[in-house]
C-alpha cells in the first residue's frame, strides 16, 4: 500500500449468508486488497485477512494474541463479548488447559472410537429406514450421531441431549436468541455440567469428565473449579454443535451435485478425501470471528498492522486461494494437494478436529453404503436455512430413498 493511502472501511459480513455460497467479494479482496478494513455489527474496526498465507500467519504467529481481546471492544457479529474459555487465552495459560484434555482427542484415541461411531450410525439409519421415507436427516441422523459420541466420551447421559443441545445454541447464536436467552442457556449448561462434576467427584467412572475431575482434585494448580466446569461445558457444546451442522451441509452438497454422490457410491474409498475437500470448500462460518490483536507492529499482506490493532482471518477465503489450491472453487474429491485450514491453525487449531473428521467420515460412509439412492424430498428452494447464527446450516434436511 502506498505511503499515506487510506483504505475504505467496509461493512462486514458483506451480506447475509446465501446457503453455502461464498461471497464473490472475497476473491476480489484476495487479488486486490488482501488486508482490508472492516466494521462488524459490534466492536471496533478491524483488519480482514483473506489470503491463505496471511490467515495462517494471523492464526499461527504468537505476535497475534487472543488474550489481548479481553477488556477490548472486540469486533464481532454478535452483541455478547467472548471473555472466557480457551479461545481467549494465549500460552502458557492456554497450554495448561488444552493439554489436560488433548490426549482424549488424539488420532489414536479417536480411531478407537470409530467402531462405536459406526455402530451408532447404522443403528440410527436402521431407525430412520424403519420410520419410512421421507425423513429429516438432521433430526434422525446428523444430530444424534455426534451427540451420542461426545456424550459417551465425556460421560454425559445421552438422555439429556434435548436439554443441552438446546442450550448449546447459545454458543453459535448471533441474533437467533435474545441476550437474555443466551445468558440463560449458558447458565443452564454450566449448572448442568457442575452437577455432573459433583457426581463424578462422588463416584468416578471411566470417562473424560472423571479424568478431568481427578486432575483438578489431585493438583489444584492445574485447574480451578470454574475452569473445570467451563472447559467441560465447552467440550460438550463444541464437541457436537459444528458436526451436527456439517453433516447436513455435506449431504446437501452431495444431493445437489449428484455426480459427486455417484462418484462416492462408486468409489467409497474416496470418502476420507471427500471429507477433507468438503471441509475446504464449505464456508461453515457466516463470517470471520475471534480477532487476534497485534502485540507489536507487523507487516501483513503488504500493510503495516500497528500494535494493538485487531485482525480477523477468513478461513473460508483462505481455503479458496488459487495460489494454494488448483481451481479452488471446484469440488474435487481426487485433489492431491489439500492443506486446508477448515479446522483452524496454530495453538487454537480445533481441539476436536480428529473426532470431527472421524464422525464425518463415518456419517458419509455409512449413509452412502446404506442409502445410495438418497435424494432431496422437497425442491431445493423449499429448504430452510438457519438464521442469526455464527455458522451456516439447515434447520431440516428432508430426504427420500
Amino acid at each position: 500500500m502506498a505511503e499515506g493511502q487510506q483504505l475504505a472501511t467496509r461493512t462486514y459480513p458483506f451480506s447475509d449468508p446465501d446457503r453455502l455460497n461464498l461471497h464473490p467479494f472475497y476473491s476480489h479482496l484476495r487479488d486486490n486488497e488482501p488486508l482490508s478494513r472492516v466494521r462488524l455489527p459490534f466492536g471496533e474496526e478491524a483488519w480482514l485477512a483473506t489470503r491463505y498465507a496471511d490467515v495462517r500467519m494471523v492464526l499461527g504467529d504468537a505476535r497475534f494474541s487472543r488474550a489481548a481481546s479481553v477488556g477490548r471492544d472486540e469486533p464481532r457479529i454478535h452483541p455478547r463479548q467472548n471473555n472466557d474459555g480457551l479461545l481467549t487465552m494465549d500460552a502458557p495459560e492456554h497450554s495448561r488447559l488444552r493439554t489436560l484434555v488433548a490426549k482424549a482427542f488424539t488420532a489414536r484415541r479417536v480411531e478407537q472410537l470409530r467402531p462405536r461411531a459406526r455402530q451408532v450410525a447404522n443403528e440410527l439409519l436402521d431407525n430412520m429406514v424403519a420410520l419410512g421415507s421421507p425423513a429429516d436427516l438432521v433430526e434422525h441422523y446428523a444430530t444424534p450421531l455426534p451427540v451420542t459420541v461426545i456424550c459417551e466420551l465425556l460421560g454425559v447421559p445421552t438422555n439429556d441431549q434435548d436439554r443441552f443441545h438446546t442450550w448449546s445454541e447459545a454458543i453459535v447464536s448471533t441474533t437467533s436468541l435474545s441476550m437474555r436467552q443466551i445468558q440463560e442457556y449458558i447458565t443452564n449448561l454450566n449448572a448442568y455440567m457442575a452437577e455432573l462434576v459433583a457426581e463424578r467427584r462422588r463416584e468416578a467412572a471411566d470417562d473424560l469428565l472423571s479424568a478431568m475431575v481427578r486432575a483438578r482434585d489431585e493438583n489444584e494448580d492445574r485447574l480451578t473449579e470454574e475452569e473445570l466446569v467451563s472447559l467441560a461445558a465447552g467440550l460438550l457444546a463444541a464437541g457436537h454443535e459444528t458436526t451436527v451442522t456439517q453433516v447436513p451441509n455435506f449431504v446437501y452438497v452431495l444431493l445437489t451435485n449428484p455426480e459427486l454422490l455417484a462418484q462416492l457410491c462408486e468409489k467409497p474409498e474416496l470418502v476420507n478425501a471427500a471429507v477433507e475437500e468438503l471441509m475446504r470448500w464449505v464456508p461453515l462460518g457466516a463470517g470471520s470471528a475471534f480477532a487476534r490483536y497485534a502485540t507489536e507492529d507487523i507487516e501483513l499482506g503488504g500493510v503495516l498492522v500497528r500494535a494493538g490493532e485487531p485482525v480477523l482471518g477468513s478461513l473460508s477465503s483462505a481455503n479458496r486461494d488459487g495460489d494454494v489450491f488448483d481451481d479452488p472453487d471446484r469440488l474435487d474429491f481426487t485433489r492431491e494437494n489439500n492443506p486446508h485450514i477448515g479446522f483452524g491453525h496454530g495453538v487454537h487449531h480445533c481441539l476436536g478436529a480428529q473426532l470431527a473428521r472421524m464422525e464425518l467420515q463415518v456419517a458419509l460412509g455409512c449413509l452412502i453404503a446404506r442409502l445410495p439412492d438418497l435424494r432431496l424430498a422437497v425442491p431445493e428452494h423449499e429448504l430452510v436455512w438457519k438464521k442469526g447464527m455464527l455458522v451456516r446450516g439447515l434447520r431440516a434436511l428432508p430426504v427420500a430413498w
